[in-house]
């Protein structure tokens, strides 16, 4: 079954949902005039319950379906925040807020399960109850791990659960997954480098920590090139290099680098991890200085389950066809934390094609709207699929 008719007449209204939310981004977990927007939109649809506050400024939306003798649950997740980006799109609707936009699509992302909310609670032609979890911070908040640790799925019974981002640069209509890990983890790094400050005329009685850490820069970039297996991806960047010298004539005491560390598998994660401490501390020892490290974790490896990625690709094919799925589609390096919650409960993530927009973060992406009905089709085609009505 292709895109639903009645979502493709509820396209124009969804697409009025997606826009108004673009114009008001809000960042991490303060998302008031976003949380209460969905909320608006959910008693309006008409859901069975809707609950607040959750992770500040999260929500959950039940629908019944119109029997329950399954008592199958199954979660549906959008991620609901913005980026401090200052928008350059040029759209009609563009951003209101200086350094802040919906750079990600998650304005799209909410208002694809609203749209399928919609359609749910005015059919209700399944078995069971949906859940739909509207979620704050994703953009580095990891509001998906604050979720679970709240007691989401236990909360709610919820015993699958599923999610989708947009793909700038497949085609709108197209869907990609694989099984097993799809999205890297990602940790932070701090590195102090010390050695001795001193005047530029005398390098010889100062130990130059910009050359230090310069080297150590360098030498890092061997641990992805020489420690790691070649087949395996792991993406190592240095984003940040600083100094606290504030003239050309001064050598510095010290120097501070910051990055991340990028792997699709815990092995790779660890053994990574272990060479960069390696090649910061003895790298720093031999230009007789001394480095420490510092490591913030960041989300776990986006890792889908077998099964569950077999009943997305089956729901995907049903709504833009078998030659429009990707079911083997390579991992990409980006972190995402609707990772927690596949490490608490069975499921899938899944690719929704986005047209010809420039990529994720850019200062003038766009979601594209046509996307917004194979979405909402797609949650829609899983909830029916994993809970087939019932006599009715």
């Amino acid at each position: 079954m292709p895109v639903r008719n009645r979502l493709a007449e509820l396209h124009a209204e969804i697409a009025i949902w997606r826009r108004h939310l673009h114009q008001y981004p809000e960042l991490l977990f303060d998302l008031p005039l976003t949380a209460q927007f969905v909320e608006d939109r959910l008693h309006d649809i008409g859901v069975d319950d809707v609950v607040t506050g959750l992770a500040t400024t999260g929500l959950v939306a039940v629908i019944h379906g119109k029997t329950n003798e399954s008592g199958k649950v199954i979660g549906l997740r959008a991620d609901m925040d913005a980026l401090p980006i200052h928008e350059t799109s040029g759209v009609a609707y563009c951003s209101t807020t200086p350094n802040r936009m919906h750079a990600c699509g998650h304005d799209g992302h909410t208002a694809i399960l609203l749209g399928a909310a919609k359609y749910l609670a005015e059919t209700r032609c399944f078995d069971g109850t949906a859940v739909l979890i509207f979620q704050p911070a994703e953009e580095g908040g990891a509001g998906g791990q604050v979720l679970c640790d709240e007691g989401l799925m236990d909360r709610w019974g919820i015993q699958e659960v599923y999610g989708l981002h947009n793909m700038p640069g497949w085609p709108v209509g197209h869907f990609a997954i694989r099984s097993g890990p799809l999205m890297a983890s990602s940790d932070e790094f701090d590195i102090h480098v010390t050695g001795y400050g001193g005047h530029a005329a005398a390098p010889h009685h100062a130990i130059d920590t910009t050359l230090v850490a310069s080297q150590i820069v360098v030498s890092l970039q061997s641990v992805v090139s020489r420690n790691i297996d070649p087949v395996k991806r792991v993406a190592l960047t240095i984003g940040t290099f600083k100094t606290d010298s504030a003239q050309s004539n001064i050598i510095p005491h010290t120097a501070r680098l910051c990055g991340t560390l990028r792997t699709l598998d815990p092995e790779c994660r660890t053994l990574s991890m272990e060479s960069v401490e390696r090649v910061v501390d003895h790298t720093a020892a031999a230009f007789g200085a001394s480095a420490a490290i510092s490591w913030t974790p960041g989300y776990p490896v986006t890792v889908n389950h077998p099964q569950q990625t077999q009943y997305a690709i089956e729901a995907a094919c049903a709504v833009a066809g078998e030659a429009q799925v990707d079911v083997d589609v390579d991992p990409i390096l980006p972190a995402e934390d609707f990772s927690f919650m596949l490490k608490e409960r069975p499921g899938a993530y899944i690719f929704l094609g986005n047209g010809d927009s420039e990529m994720c973060h850019h200062p003038s992406y766009i979601f594209d709207d046509d996307a917004l009905p194979y979405g909402a089709s797609w949650f829609v085609e899983l909830v029916e699929r994993r809970m087939p009505a019932q006599g009715v």
